[in-house]
């Protein structure tokens, strides 16, 4: 089968429905959202980097959101997770020259779950997640034009 070569961390999870405050979180709630948002992607990296760097080659792209930068009134958790996860993207490529990394912001997507959590239709200008996948995967063959531990928001 051969070395695995790109890695992407799609997961999400932003828990609770609907999104409660920050003082009304559990901190149980937190936790399981940091576990699938930063602590999944950082084990799963952890075992896949470190071939690709003995192979010396390798892509690692974080999903990320603007939750990441911007603070939202119930999404608190959220945003933290994401956050955190740029934070770990500039982290790994710091210390792994060998691999590059980058996160990508794709912003608003049209999902099931951005429409329940947000409890309103989609906008016109969400993105489609099968064109998300394909930016990705352009994004991805043409990498090295993307400096590693970079943020990418849509479009770039």
């Amino acid at each position: 089968m051969g070395p695995i070569e790109i890695l992407v961390h799609n997961g999400q999870h932003a828990r609770a429905h609907p999104l409660r405050l920050l003082l009304d979180t559990e901190c149980e709630d937190l936790a399981r959202v940091l576990e699938t948002n930063l602590v999944g992607p950082f084990r799963l990296t952890r075992i896949i980097a470190g071939a690709m760097a003995l192979h010396g080659s390798g892509v690692v792209v974080h999903l990320s959101s603007d939750a990441a930068i911007a603070a939202y009134p119930r999404w608190g958790g959220y945003g933290v997770s994401k956050a955190a996860l740029d934070h770990l993207n500039r982290s790994w490529a710091a210390e792994l020259p060998q691999v590059r990394f980058f996160s990508v912001d794709p912003g608003e997507m049209d999902t099931r779950c951005t429409r329940r959590r947000l409890l309103t239709q989609i906008a016109p200008s969400w993105r489609r997640q099968k064109d998300v996948a394909r930016r990705i995967a352009r994004m991805i063959a043409g990498c090295e034009r993307i400096e590693s531990g970079a943020r990418v928001v849509w479009p770039p």
